[in-house]
């Protein structure tokens, strides 16, 4: 048990993993469906379902990346600076592709052009698979370590972070989010979209989740306790569970289920490397803990307050939107596609449109 003056350190740590798996669940499924706009739909009307799914919805959940990050900043800013500062290429290469994918969400469907929505579908594509390999490797190097120095400086070149554990992060996040969006899809639509998800989710569900089983076995060998060790079995229970659900065609505790394995999953990596929250590969005496990379205790107590006025608050708008948005979607209930746009752009992206330069419909 830690004494009095670790316990705010401690109670932090846990709210940034809690951070953490929020939003590889919330934000798990949404980068899926954004990668399978290529890998699964087969034709625009099934690749507008797909973004159906997620469009009330991809904006909340990315705010818990900014909240994890933020988070982390306050509470822990020597954890923060070593850690964004040492994986500034991927990081920058997350945020890039975060990017290119809001814009394609929305500039999608203002032309009706099938070179422009291809282009487009690309960068919804490209953009999810880039962002959910780049945040695997820099998790999985929060809990591997990285080469820092006793000022908590990364030693080495801009891909000193590059290595066997951060290819294991980016796959298992990738990974991860095909098969959870796959799960989400069976749940969220109708129609051959749903048969095709579920006996795809079926098939791939034990390959897509090994890389993340791979990750935290290794975790556990290197610094596992009794109590990660149980979390990682409890995770393993889950994800044969949400298997064989699965294959009963229980598509929702299929779905709850792997977002258990998920939870028990990462859960086990966080408190397998406490208190450690950033090892140094050099030297253990350089590595970075939650007590000596933490702020003050008046700064974490007050944060501390703010966190249980605003939390509940925030959980219950975003539960509210999901509640709202609940019903199924197929291809028969997506409107026809119109131009949103002036004609003359529509002409200077295609090369035609209406000659009187008119706008269409909205």
């Amino acid at each position: 048990m830690p004494n009095s003056p670790e316990i705010l350190p401690t109670v932090w740590f846990c709210a940034v993993a809690i951070l953490w798996i929020g939003y590889l669940f919330l934000e798990g499924f949404d980068l899926g469906v954004g990668m399978l706009m290529k890998l699964f739909a087969r034709n625009d009307a099934e690749r507008r379902v797909l973004l159906n799914t997620i469009g009330p919805v991809w904006d909340g959940n990315e705010v818990w990346l900014l909240t994890a990050g933020g988070a982390t900043f306050a509470a822990f800013p020597r954890w923060y600076a070593s850690l964004f500062s040492g994986l500034y290429l991927p990081l920058t290469l997350a945020l890039v592709a975060l990017i290119f994918r809001a814009v394609a969400f929305e500039y999608r469907g203002k032309i009706v052009s099938e070179r422009w929505t291809r282009a487009w579908d690309w960068a919804i594509a490209l953009g999810s698979g880039l962002a959910a390999f780049c945040v695997g490797a820099m998790l999985a190097l929060t809990t591997t370590g990285l080469p820092l120095d006793a000022n908590g400086d990364r030693v080495g070149g801009p891909f000193a972070w590059l290595n066997g554990y951060a290819v294991l992060g980016g796959v298992a996040v990738v990974a991860f989010a095909l098969v959870h969006a796959l799960a989400f899809l069976a749940l969220k639509t109708g129609g051959a979209v749903r048969s095709r998800a579920h006996a795809a989710f079926r098939r791939w569900m034990p390959l897509g989740i090994l890389p993340l089983v791979a990750w935290a076995v290794a975790v556990q060998l290197a610094d596992g306790k009794w109590w990660s060790w149980a979390l990682t079995g409890l995770a393993a229970v889950s994800a044969v569970g949400s298997w064989a659900l699965a294959n009963r065609g229980s598509e929702g505790r299929a779905f709850l289920l792997l977002a258990g394995f998920l939870a028990a999953g990462a859960a086990a990596i966080f408190s397998a490397v406490f208190p450690v929250v950033l090892p140094s590969t050099l030297d253990p005496a350089h590595s970075l803990t939650a007590m000596n990379a933490s702020s003050s205790a008046t700064t974490l107590g007050l944060m501390t307050v703010v966190a249980l006025i605003g939390l509940p608050l925030v959980l219950a708008y975003q539960s509210w939107t999901y509640w709202v948005f609940r019903s199924r979607i197929t291809v028969g209930s997506i409107p026809t596609a119109h131009n949103v746009v002036p004609a003359f752009v529509t002409r200077l992206v295609t090369g035609r449109g209406p000659a009187d330069g008119s706008t269409t419909g909205a």
